[in-house]
């Protein structure tokens, strides 16, 4: 009994606790120096006249990579493009993933699990086994090289997983506030324009973000079905970077990393605020 009293005393307790504490800590900090090497080496060869493959202080600090690449060539009319592909599909994505989503939201039916079912398993097909028949159809239809062509395509591959979250979002909207709508005329698409997609902001700015960070940084996706190098996006232009022997400008390509960013990290910070909103809408139709 006293060998047992002994290892289940309070004190023996506490210093378990925090034995497992600092072992969590001690894996949650070296998670956090594998994020966070890469982006200090973003950060210091931008600057570094010098700059290598090496995390290292640089030998001294100095913008020329930034004028190297800030022309029209290699980063305006790619940055550009990026914009006009990623915004356009973006909201194209939106737009469709609220039409979907309201129909499997707000009426019953037997055919809504199939179909979701059929949703998911469309999100979990690579994107690169089914390059080679969409190529095939671009061709034909003539829509490669396109901007138009890419933009549809690039909706259609992120709509399966913006309709399962735009769904999810869109039943926590009470029906009541539809239906009292309804009572006063509004048609469906009037109840969903100016009182479900007001009330669930935050559901559309994570499909937002999503769907244009997930565009943003896809590179296949254009480099297969775009061909005119006036029409690469800033995620195919990257590549340039590389030289054909193995040689690398490692300071051009940090600096153009660090712009290329600045607009992913401008979106989520103008909406950040509708990210962490709530819905509390239960109040809103008592009394």
């Amino acid at each position: 009994m006293s060998l047992l009293s002994r290892s289940f005393s309070p004190r023996s307790l506490s210093s378990r606790r925090t034995a497992r504490r600092l072992a969590a800590d001690a894996g949650l900090l070296v998670v956090a120096v594998a994020f966070l090497l890469p982006l200090a080496w973003v950060v210091l060869s931008a600057v570094d006249p010098h700059a290598g493959l090496r995390v290292k202080a640089p030998d001294g600090v100095t913008l020329e990579h930034f004028d190297a690449i800030l022309t029209d060539e290699i980063t305006f009319t790619p940055l550009l493009n990026s914009f006009l592909l990623c915004g356009g599909a973006t909201a194209l994505t939106v737009v469709c993933a609220a039409l979907a989503a309201y129909p499997l939201s707000r009426y019953r039916s037997r055919l809504n699990r199939p179909f979701l079912l059929t949703i998911l398993f469309a999100t979990s097909l690579p994107i690169t086994a089914i390059m080679v028949p969409v190529y095939a159809l671009f061709v034909r239809v003539n829509l490669i090289d396109t901007m138009q062509g890419t933009i549809f395509f690039f909706a259609a591959s992120q709509l399966p997983f913006a309709i399962w979250l735009m769904k999810n979002f869109m039943d926590g909207v009470p029906k009541e506030l539809e239906e009292a709508a309804w009572t006063d005329g509004a048609s469906p698409l009037q109840s969903l324009a100016r009182i479900v997609l007001p009330l669930m902001g935050p559901g559309v700015a994570v499909v937002t973000v999503f769907s244009f960070v997930m565009m943003w940084g896809n590179f296949f996706v254009p480099f297969m079905l775009l061909l005119s190098p006036d029409l690469m996006p800033a995620s195919v232009s990257i590549n340039d970077f590389f030289g054909n022997r193995g040689m690398v400008a490692y300071g051009q390509l940090a600096a153009f990393s660090i712009v290329y960013s600045t607009p992913v990290i401008l979106l989520y910070v103008l909406i950040s605020r509708r990210l962490g909103a709530g819905f509390a809408l239960g109040g809103a139709v008592k009394g």
